[in-house]
C-alpha cells in the first residue's frame, strides 16, 4: 500500500492559501505567460525558496488555480434543474452567472486569459466536463422548447450568450465603469436589464 499523506499543518496550508491567492493577483493582472514566480512570492509576502517548497513551478500552480475554478466555474449551470420552470431557471443562471462576476473578477479574467491563448493548460477539461455539461443543458432547453414552454433558439448559443453578457461585467469591469461612471452599480443595473432581454428572448 501507498504511504498515507500527512496532513497539512495550519501553517503549511495558511502558506498553501496565501501562495494560491497571490498567484490569481498576479496571473489576472500579467496572464500566465507574464507572471513571475518572483512576483508571486512577493505578493503572497514569501521567499521564492518558500513557495518552492510547495508548488514547484509557475506552472504547478497555475494549474491547481484552473482545476479549482473550471469545477466552480460549472456549478451555476449544473443547478439549472430539468424539472423547474423554465424561464425561472434561465433568470436563475443568469443571475448566478452575474454574481460570480461580481464576487470573482479575478477568477474571471484568469479564465478568459487562459481562453485567450488558446486554453493549452485546459484543453482536455473544456473538451470534456464543459462540453458534456453544455451538451446535457443543452437538450433540457431543446425540450421545453419543444414542449412551447420557452421559445425556439440555438441553446448552445443561448448557453454563449448568457457567459458573453454576465462574464463582460468581470472581465471589462474598467471599461465598464469608465462608462458608466461612479454614481452606477454595473451589477445591479446588468441584472435589471439581462431578466427583461431574456425574458423578452424567450417569451414563448
Amino acid at each position: 500500500m501507498p504511504p498515507t499523506a500527512r496532513p497539512r499543518s495550519r501553517i503549511q496550508q495558511r502558506n498553501r492559501e496565501l501562495i494560491l491567492d497571490a498567484a490569481l493577483e498576479v496571473f489576472s493582472l500579467h496572464g500566465f505567460r507574464g507572471a513571475t514566480l518572483d512576483q508571486i512570492a512577493e505578493v503572497a509576502g514569501l521567499s521564492k525558496p518558500n513557495l518552492l517548497y510547495y508548488f514547484p513551478s509557475k506552472e504547478a500552480v497555475h494549474k491547481v488555480l484552473l482545476t479549482g475554478l473550471l469545477d466552480s466555474w460549472l456549478d451555476p449551470l449544473r443547478e439549472m434543474d430539468p424539472e423547474g420552470d423554465p424561464l425561472a431557471e434561465i433568470l436563475a443562471y443568469v443571475r448566478r452567472k452575474l454574481e460570480m462576476s461580481r464576487d470573482f473578477p479575478r477568477e474571471s479574467r484568469l479564465f478568459a486569459g487562459e481562453i485567450l491563448q488558446g486554453a493549452p493548460r485546459m484543453r482536455e477539461a473544456i473538451e470534456g466536463d464543459l462540453r458534456d455539461l453544455v451538451t446535457e443543458k443543452s437538450r433540457i432547453l431543446s425540450r421545453w422548447m419543444a414542449e412551447g414552454r420557452i421559445a425556439r433558439v440555438d441553446p448552445v448559443h443561448l448557453i454563449f450568450s448568457i457567459w458573453a453578457l454576465t462574464q463582460h461585467y468581470a472581465d471589462f469591469e474598467v471599461q465598464v465603469r469608465a462608462v458608466l461612471g461612479p454614481e452606477h452599480d454595473p451589477f445591479t443595473e446588468a441584472g435589471g436589464f439581462l431578466e427583461t432581454l431574456f425574458t423578452r428572448l424567450l417569451a414563448p
